[in-house]
């Protein structure tokens, strides 16, 4: 009895030598066969430490040092990532509710109704040559995009936490993708505002085909933004609160969204009234002011000084042109309701926008290797 058990016990060591295949690993002689079992046990502990040491192999990942550039290579092989991403937001944006994508529609057109009775009404606030409601909403139509786009990726990375911490992705493919789920708001609002032209007898003209350039700068003006937004969050919680209100500020302090400005003012109408007349009726016209000014009554004298201390000073107007979305929007609804394109305001938003898209990724890839332990 004892032999055969001897016999069995060789076996199985010469078994499990033949399968570890390492030259360093000796079968131990068993003097004592009731001991066996146990110099097994530690000649297989001792080997699957010698096995699992061999075939582990660590492979570190060290970020780059310094500022980093946005990596589109990087970027394009995560293209699926990215939309799906993107189909996440819209689904989860719409999810149970009622009225579902209609949101997209209902927002900008009761801002429409709300400014239309309170400046276009009651405030007479100037609109040109078009109806106050259509010329708003063309330009509430890219604001609201805007609006939307950096609220929702200056919370993206927050909000993501749960798979930033687990595995490894470019992480400007979150705030992109909140974006990039703005853009099917906008184009479904963007069908009310082509039945509204209608409505109101506005033709469509062959500048509608130049209306995804705006939008173009409109959307890297929002990823520029957003991605700045969106990394300051990560570090400074404050920001969650900081963003509505910015927003806020910021729609009044873009003039192009609800009034006719004055730029577009010296670009259409002025410029048109200077072409048409010619130089004699210029100078008659300009010696009937000298002879005619004696005359004036004097209320409209006094009108006419109210109106300009009234006037916005040439210094808050320079502030604002510095605004990148004052040209973008003026130029959108230039190109929708086919009015006179402000190219010269469209190139000031242009340059702002580049530089504040590059200032924001740059940043953002600064600090996205301590999202993972801040988050």
């Amino acid at each position: 009895m004892e032999s055969h058990l001897a016999r069995r016990l060789g076996k199985s060591r010469r078994f499990k030598v033949s399968m570890l295949d390492s030259p360093k690993i000796a079968a131990p002689k068993v003097e004592d066969h009731s001991n066996g079992s146990d110099s097994i046990e530690s000649h297989s502990r001792n080997g699957e430490g010698d096995v699992r040491a061999a075939s582990d192999l660590v492979t570190v990942i060290e970020p780059r040092p310094g500022w980093k550039v946005l990596d589109l290579g990087e970027l394009w092989r995560y293209r699926e990532l990215f939309f799906f991403l993107t189909w996440r937001d819209v689904k989860v944006r719409y999810k149970q509710t009622v009225l579902g994508a209609a949101w997209a529609i209902i927002q900008p057109v009761m801002m429409m109704v709300v400014f239309s009775v309170f400046l276009g009404r009651m405030a007479k606030v100037s609109s040109g040559d078009f109806p106050y409601p259509v010329f708003v909403y063309a330009g509430l139509l890219p604001w609201t995009f805007f609006a939307t786009a950096i609220t929702n990726a200056g919370n993206s990375v927050v909000g993501a936490q749960s798979i930033i911490t687990k595995v490894y992705f470019p992480r400007l493919a979150i705030p992109f993708s909140s974006v990039g789920a703005c853009m099917v708001d906008f184009v479904l609002a963007f069908g009310v505002l082509i039945v509204l032209m209608f409505y109101y007898g506005i033709p469509l003209g062959w500048t509608l085909l130049i209306t995804p350039l705006p939008m173009l700068l409109a959307v890297l003006a929002a990823s520029g933004f957003g991605t700045a937004l969106a990394a300051l969050n990560v570090a400074y919680r404050d920001f969650r609160y900081v963003i509505p209100f910015l927003v806020q500020l910021w729609m009044f302090a873009t003039p192009s969204v609800y009034m006719k400005t004055i730029d577009d003012r010296s670009g259409a109408d002025l410029r048109n009234a200077s072409t048409d007349a010619t130089p004699v009726t210029r100078a008659a016209a300009e010696d009937a002011r000298v002879v005619d000014a004696p005359s004036l009554p004097q209320e409209s004298t006094t009108s006419a000084k109210r109106q300009g201390e009234g006037a916005v000073p040439n210094w808050i107007q320079n502030v604002l042109v510095i605004n990148p979305m004052t040209g973008v929007i003026a130029f959108f609804r230039a190109c929708t309701l086919g009015s006179t394109l402000p190219w010269t305001q469209l190139g000031y938003s242009a340059a702002v926008i580049i530089a504040v898209f590059g200032i924001g990724v740059f940043y953002f890839r600064r600090v996205e290797d301590s999202f993972a332990d801040i988050i």
